[in-house]
């Protein structure tokens, strides 16, 4: 079989598009196999942090994801019985970012965004109803196994990048240990056009709100508020799964009203696992195929876009020759321990935080506020600004 000289990419989402795009700014062909028969619609992820969209600036896509999304400079943290507890304002670091802010929208708009730009570019392909299946390699290429229409077909290329989400096809067929642990409990998103600003004052875009029995989180996106709750391991799928049930939840933000207009509802697992390694030969592991998280403090996506531009950048340059295969080597180093380290460390705590009764947290909270250096730090961890400071202190 003949080896193209291109990268394959599994998986046209977020992350998958943003290696793509960036291996192509840079010179480098690009396949990307998609399982789907179109790019995804699922609402999923819908926040993109500061240093995010200073990257997509860079591929040229900040803009228009700003101007379909709803810009976010502050995030509230609340409780149940006691209301805000501390605001905070991205302004506060705007010497570290040229985006102070986030930017509320679902990820499948920037998908699309990508996908317009890099079409007719003649070192971008892109082929729909194309999952791979199986991977292998030798030292000079990766072979992978794609089923299309109920047919088995294999293609060869120089490098491969699996960016195809959780139960990834690519690692598992490189036989990569997902390790860590899925939480007992669940979470559902109840999606809703209510307007939370006329009956809660002082809100914002973003607002997380503590409770020791049951917190939600309310995250505004354009048109819609999602509100996420915690499940508990009783709470069976049917009971959850009910329009009653689903009523009952949203009952308990603005005690007195009810009968909410519900858009949809989604339940899903949430589980802590991040990959043994994020190389292995020639091919590579990015976004949710490297690792998973809960999603408080929406660092899910924006971690797998910050592993593409920096597995691109590195890619890129071997590509050119300007650099050597040990290079490569960098990408694991940095991302999977600032992963382990970082990610993981704050998204575990931030899972805490909310289930606490709050006066601890409120004592925490009062401590960063009270002092502008601890404020700014602050900000850094949570705009995910330290941990891409963090990658580079890895070498």
């Amino acid at each position: 079989m003949t080896t193209q000289d291109r990268v394959f990419i599994a998986g046209a989402g977020p992350v998958g598009l943003v290696a793509a795009a960036n291996l192509v700014r840079s010179g480098v062909p690009v396949t990307v196999f998609e399982a789907g028969s179109k790019l995804s619609e699922e609402s999923r992820a819908s926040t993109f942090h500061p240093p995010t969209l200073d990257m997509l600036n860079g591929l040229g896509a900040a803009q228009p994801l700003i101007a379909q999304g709803l810009v976010a400079p502050q995030f509230q943290y609340r409780t149940k019985q006691h209301g805000l507890l501390a605001q905070f304002d991205f302004h506060g670091i705007a010497d570290a970012t040229g985006h102070p802010y986030r930017v509320q929208s679902e990820q499948s708009k920037l998908t699309r965004i990508l996908l317009d730009q890099l079409q007719g570019d003649p070192n971008f392909e892109i082929q729909f109803d194309s999952g791979v299946q199986g991977v292998t390699q030798d030292q000079s290429s990766v072979e992978v196994t794609i089923e299309r229409n109920g047919r088995i077909e294999t293609r060869s290329a120089r490098f491969l990048i699996g960016a195809d989400g959780a139960s990834s096809n690519v690692r598992r067929s490189l036989g990569i240990e997902f390790e860590g642990f899925t939480w007992p409990d669940r979470l559902l998103v109840v999606s809703t056009p209510f307007d939370f600003h006329s009956v809660i004052p002082g809100l914002v875009a973003v607002n997380y709100v503590a409770d020791s029995h049951r917190w939600h989180f309310l995250l505004q996106i354009p048109g819609l508020w999602r509100v996420m709750f915690l499940i508990k391991p009783y709470e069976s799928d049917e009971m959850i799964l009910t329009p009653q049930f689903a009523q009952s939840l949203m009952a308990e933000v603005v005690p007195g009203i009810s009968n909410h207009e519900i858009a949809h509802t989604t339940l899903y697992k949430v589980h802590q696992r991040v990959a043994k390694t994020f190389r292995l030969g020639r091919a590579f592991l990015a976004g949710d195929a490297a690792h998973i998280n809960n999603p408080l403090g929406g660092m899910g996506m924006n971690g797998g876009i910050h592993d593409a531009i920096n597995l691109t950048g590195r890619l890129a340059e071997v590509w050119h020759g300007r650099a050597d295969d040990a290079e490569l080597d960098r990408y694991d180093k940095q991302r999977r321990l600032v992963t382990l380290e970082t990610i993981q460390t704050q998204t575990i705590q931030n899972k805490k935080n909310l289930e606490s009764s709050g006066a601890e947290f409120s004592e925490s909270l009062k401590h960063i506020a009270a002092n502008p250096r601890r404020t700014a730090d602050y900000l850094l961890r949570v705009s995910m600004i330290a941990s891409l400071r963090r990658a580079e202190q890895l070498g």
